[in-house]
């Protein structure tokens, strides 16, 4: 089993000598799971087993359930027209068409409405949408596995270049703090007539230097981005875990935005932190 998205598409279709039956299931993404059904009454008793199968089969998702049902192209004929319910139509219709013009189409009769309601059918129907439902849910899980493995792969690419951003601040942070400290000592040099202690004023700039530290930043989010290559090969369902680690990682990414005032690492840390936005909002499909 992949990841899955929670975006898919699942349709089954079924026809007996009586009725011709369609399941669709459309989902989107949800934190938590909701259900709409969208079918005729006759399937109402069926509601409860159909979203317990949804539920032992996915985890998250926003679905919506279309089930409908059509008599079978060899039972289309006229033999159980309700002819009574045709008779009571057509004489209020001819009481209104004495006041205006009104026109009935014959195969205005052909509606559901004008049949014999048969309830020995309903079963019938029933059966069939539980017959069929699991078939419904196969090709469901099809396309959301499908999507997953797609979603997947852009998050490995948007992870991919917030790294190369990331090894272009290693690859600054010396420099910059070697800066830093010319910078402070050309400052103190400027100054006429100014007695310094040296070792004091060097145990300053090195104070001031462990404040723009950076380490610790690049080493959690090492760490973090080391959990989230594990999350994205992993068979679990993790847009939860994934969503966490973003936070985690926007957090290390803005301290070191906040840390350096050097224009190439505030450069990188802009386009990591919009390649961490597209991580979350892909991440949230994931179930």
């Amino acid at each position: 089993m992949s990841l899955q998205s929670m975006t898919g598409f699942g349709r089954t279709e079924v026809e007996t000598d009586n009725y011709a039956l369609t399941i669709e299931i459309k989902t989107v993404n949800n934190r938590y799971k909701d259900f709409r059904f969208k079918m005729g009454s006759v399937f109402n008793p069926c509601e409860i087993e159909l979203k317990k199968q949804l539920e032992d089969k996915f985890s998250r998702g926003s679905f919506d359930i279309y089930v409908n049902y059509k008599k079978s192209v060899q039972q289309k004929d006229f033999n159980d027209l309700d002819t009574e319910k045709i008779k009571s139509f057509i004489a209020k219709i001819s009481a209104i068409s004495s006041e205006a013009t009104v026109q009935v189409n014959p195969t205005e009769f052909l509606r559901g409405d004008f049949f014999v309601e048969d309830d020995s059918k309903d079963e019938e129907l029933r059966d069939l949408l539980l017959e069929n439902f699991p078939s419904a849910l196969a090709s469901l899980e099809v396309s959301r596995n499908e999507e997953g493995e797609k979603l997947v792969e852009k998050l490995k690419e948007h992870k991919s270049k917030y790294s190369d951003h990331l090894k272009k601040i290693v690859e600054q942070k010396n420099s910059y703090q070697d800066q830093v400290k010319e910078k402070l000592m050309k400052r103190f040099e400027s100054v006429d007539n100014l007695q310094v202690d040296e070792p004091r004023f060097l145990q300053e700039v090195i104070y001031y230097l462990e404040k723009l530290d950076i380490d610790e930043e690049l080493n959690r989010i090492e760490i973090h981005l080391k959990k989230l290559d594990k999350l994205l090969n992993s068979k679990a369902e993790v847009g939860r875990q994934i969503d966490f680690l973003i936070q985690e990682l926007n957090r290390e990414t803005n301290t070191i935005g906040s840390k350096s005032g050097h224009h190439a690492i505030s450069e990188s840390v802009v386009q990591m932190k919009v390649q961490l936005e597209k991580i979350r909002e892909q991440a949230l499909n994931l179930q």
